[in-house]
């Protein structure tokens, strides 16, 4: 294992990774640095239980470079980091989250923590009490970031609609939102307020079906959601779901959302062009929370939600555009144009 990850690190320029261990609050994590060649590296802290460490340290490799590309193309100056927390019953939560407080404000400014799965207000209060450089969520912190991310998923959608349609026709449409959390929970309210019919699940069925039922959209079996037929599948959980198996079963013709890491692996990609499914990449279009945070901390300044969708509209619309014009899957265009800005913000650095 230990080699193969280096030839990963090697691979895919991470800058570093730390192994993290306290014994006093039960802390086993892991920090990956990806990129800081545009600026300070800006990633959520993510609890979850993972079957072992090696499905830990690839989750958070693998989250850390979405979030260099993310920033790249947000058209921010800064990279990607994560840190996953591994999630065990002898966990001291408040513990554990001071700690990685202290650990990030020993960076210096160096990395960003902010909200993730697992990681919500309270814990992030935890963080902000240790260190000036995560996203505290009290009055003195950027706010309204689930409500960045939403809106800047239904911009996506709408300039994604757009793109296959010339128009998004929102009463036409049927939408398949799967996972009903914060940002989910945006996305589906947003879709059924501009008319469109708007079908939702979530892992969690009792809270899911009376979140569906406030937000006026349909409740729908969380195992059934991937084979609905519908203009869009907004994934709003975790990652992964397009995998060799899924993805026979789609039944989209957009599929974005805020969930990371949609894709199971890269070549899902292409696959999804090969059926004609249009996939917004999740890095382009979910990145609202990251934009309004990163702004504040860097320039001090609150961007409008409505701002930041129409932000994201716009990248959508025109790696769209890029990608249909060379007859290339839209994933594939935006990690090469992510690439892209990264190369040239390190060649102006050495001129």
């Amino acid at each position: 294992m230990a080699v193969e990850i280096l030839d990963t690190l090697a691979r895919e320029a991470f800058e570093e990774v730390i192994a993290l261990h306290d014994r006093h609050s039960g802390v086993r994590a892991f920090l990956a640095i990806h990129d800081t060649r545009r600026g300070p590296a800006f990633g959520g802290i993510r609890r979850w239980s993972y079957l072992d460490e090696e499905q830990a340290l690839r989750d958070c490799l693998r989250l850390a470079r979405s979030m260099t590309y993310k920033c790249a193309m947000a058209g921010l100056d800064a990279g990607g980091a994560k840190l996953v927390l591994l999630d065990r019953p002898e966990l001291d939560l408040a513990l554990a989250y001071r700690y990685i407080g202290d650990v990030v404000e020993r960076l210096g400014g160096r990395v960003y923590a902010g909200p993730d799965v697992g990681s919500g207000v309270e814990e992030l209060g935890w963080v902000a009490e240790r260190t000036r450089f995560a996203t505290d969520p009290g009055p003195d912190g950027p706010g309204e970031l689930a409500q960045s991310t939403s809106a800047g998923v239904v911009a996506g959608i709408a300039a994604a609609l757009r793109h296959v349609d010339g128009s998004e026709r929102w009463s036409e449409r049927t939408a398949v939102v799967q996972g009903l959390g914060q940002v989910g929970s945006g996305v589906a309210g947003s879709l059924r307020a501009l008319g469109a019919r708007v079908l939702a699940g979530d892992t969690d069925s009792e809270r899911g079906e009376a979140l569906a039922r406030g937000l006026g959209v349909e409740w729908v079996d969380p195992c059934a959601e991937l084979e609905l037929a519908c203009d869009v599948l907004a994934p709003c959980a975790l990652g992964g779901i397009v995998h060799d198996l899924s993805l026979q079963r789609l039944r989209c013709r957009v599929l974005a959302g805020s969930a990371n890491n949609v894709l199971a692996a890269s070549g899902h990609g292409d696959r999804l062009h090969e059926r004609g499914i249009l996939y917004v990449p999740d890095f382009v279009v979910n990145s609202g929370a990251l934009i309004r945070g990163a702004l504040f901390h860097m320039e001090g300044v609150r961007v409008p939600v409505a701002e930041i969708g129409d932000r994201i509209a716009r990248e959508v619309a025109l790696l769209l555009e890029m990608a249909a014009d060379e007859g290339l899957p839209p994933a594939r265009v935006a990690v090469r144009e992510a690439e892209r800005r990264i190369r040239a913000t390190a060649a102006g650095a050495q001129n």
